[in-house]
């Protein structure tokens, strides 16, 4: 079963390429659905190929194939487009058209897709060696309010293993909460001589600052404090499967 934002979006683009021949862009799925970011698109139609409506066409930007309908509708709605029985799969590509306000849905389920937060990713982080600081924002991401705590986060994707054991892993993506003050034992990104940037449990020893390990093959850092600067502290982590 589609959930309502699911069966608008497909709806949508069904409509369209059999009214005008082409796709809406993703600007325009986008307004048509209210959402207030194209990664909540990326991710319905993400949900919609998991599902079996869609498909993605390789080697054609935002090319997708309508395999099916919803139940209910296949049947009248391939009628209207092809004058016979069955479905014929679109192909369509994503470009410019005029808007097309998408039909009514039939019955749909709730959905929180407009619930989420977006955040921007702003790179890798290494739990590992360091490696280069973190990199400008280069896409967004929708996360639940929940995993936030109140200021500005950002989101890092993890590269190495040197926090295993604190249940982070290579490919993670962690979310961070912005701030330039730790307190010992925390997870935190460090810049280190505001070059490189790493995850790792923040320590104090005496004067200096301790970046340490969750992995026993790796060895903890001992920094003098000028050399450390916090960049945020881990408060969130997802993982795909």
């Amino acid at each position: 079963m589609l959930t309502r934002k699911q069966h608008e979006l497909l709806m949508f683009i069904h409509e369209r390429v059999k009214e005008a021949g082409i796709s809406p862009s993703f600007d325009e799925m986008k307004d048509a659905l209210d959402l207030k970011s194209k990664s909540g698109i990326h991710r319905l139609i993400t949900a919609l190929e998991e599902r079996g409506f869609i498909r993605r066409l390789a080697n054609r930007a935002r090319a997708l194939e309508v395999i099916k309908l919803p139940d209910g509708i296949g049947t009248s709605a391939a009628r209207d487009s092809k004058g016979a029985k069955g479905f014929s799969p679109s192909v369509i590509e994503g470009s410019l058209g005029k808007k097309t306000t998408p039909p009514p849905a039939s019955p749909p389920v709730a959905d929180n897709d407009s619930n989420g937060v977006e955040i921007p990713v702003m790179g890798k982080i290494a739990a590992g060696t360091p490696i280069s600081a973190i990199e400008h924002a280069s896409n967004s991401i929708m996360i639940s309010p929940d995993m936030l705590r109140g200021g500005e986060h950002y989101a890092l994707e993890v590269e190495g293993d040197s926090m295993i054991e604190a249940g982070i892993l290579d490919g993670d993506t962690v979310i961070i909460k912005k701030s330039n003050t730790a307190t010992p034992g925390d997870i935190v990104v460090a810049l280190v001589d505001d070059e490189e940037a790493t995850l790792k449990r923040f320590r104090r020893k005496g004067e200096s600052i301790a970046l340490e390990p969750a992995n026993s093959a790796y060895e903890t850092r001992i920094f003098g404090p000028d050399r450390i600067n916090v960049q945020g502290k881990l408060v969130g982590l997802i993982r795909l499967y």
